[in-house]
């Protein structure tokens, strides 16, 4: 096993891994963006509201990401409408292709992640919000909110890596990823496990990154509901 070609060629990987953490990244603030208003709506909204909503999560909840992102990158240039329109400079690039794609699918499962947090609010909550005369679009905004994004950041986590694991099919549409470095540095050299294995640690490394900082959030929002003992964020009496 020799890793000498890939310390020769690790600024392909560097390359890789910033596309990789820019395309996430943007992805997954869209996604979150989006899937905000879609979780009230489907909690707090008509069924006429409802219905749509819940067809677009069931879809991108029910279909692999690379069939979505097949279909937006390969399919969207058959219809004349948005080949003739604005979009088509954009819907050409496969870059583009492949964030449209992560933030429909992350903004999907995302709602379905905030729709079961904000359902299970206290209703303790709720009711003190509407004894101090909340409206209910304040209420929403600073009571329901802010604890449903507490109860939810443990799942939420786990769609940060699954979006971060499902990046590595934007190489499968020509970018260059981190996955798309490996199999670069595999064409040229034809040492797959080398190649494959540097993209692997790449992938852990971010993977650990990311758990470590979601735990340091974890500490900070539920740093009210820890042992007065053990808690350093709040003081002890006098």
């Amino acid at each position: 096993m020799d890793f000498t070609l890939i310390f020769e060629n690790i600024g392909i990987y560097f390359t890789g891994l910033q596309n990789t953490v820019v395309l996430v990244s943007i992805s997954l603030v869209l996604g979150l963006l989006l899937a905000v208003p879609l979780a009230v709506l489907l909690n707090y909204g008509n069924n006429s509201i409802r219905l749509p909503i819940r067809a677009y999560i069931y879809f991108f909840r029910g279909t692999p990401l690379l069939v979505q992102m097949f279909l937006v990158y390969y399919g969207f240039g058959q219809f004349d409408l948005i080949k003739d329109s604005l979009l088509w400079p954009f819907f050409k690039e496969a870059y583009f292709c492949a964030l449209f794609a992560f933030t429909l699918n992350t903004g999907a499962y995302t709602a379905e992640i905030l729709r079961g947090a904000i359902k299970a609010t206290n209703h303790g909550e709720i009711e003190a919000a509407m004894a101090a005369g909340m409206s209910k679009l304040l209420m929403i905004r600073r009571i329901i909110l802010p604890s449903a994004f507490r109860r939810a950041l443990p799942a939420y986590s786990n769609e940060i890596i699954f979006m971060l694991h499902g990046s590595a099919l934007a190489s499968v549409i020509t970018i260059v990823d981190i996955t798309g470095a490996a199999r670069i540095i595999n064409s040229r050299y034809y040492s797959p496990y080398e190649a494959f294995v540097t993209a692997a640690v790449f992938y852990m490394t971010l993977t650990f990154i990311i758990v470590f900082l979601v735990k340091k959030l974890e500490v900070r929002w539920f740093a009210h509901l820890q042992p007065q003992s053990n808690n350093p964020a709040i003081e002890a009496p006098p």
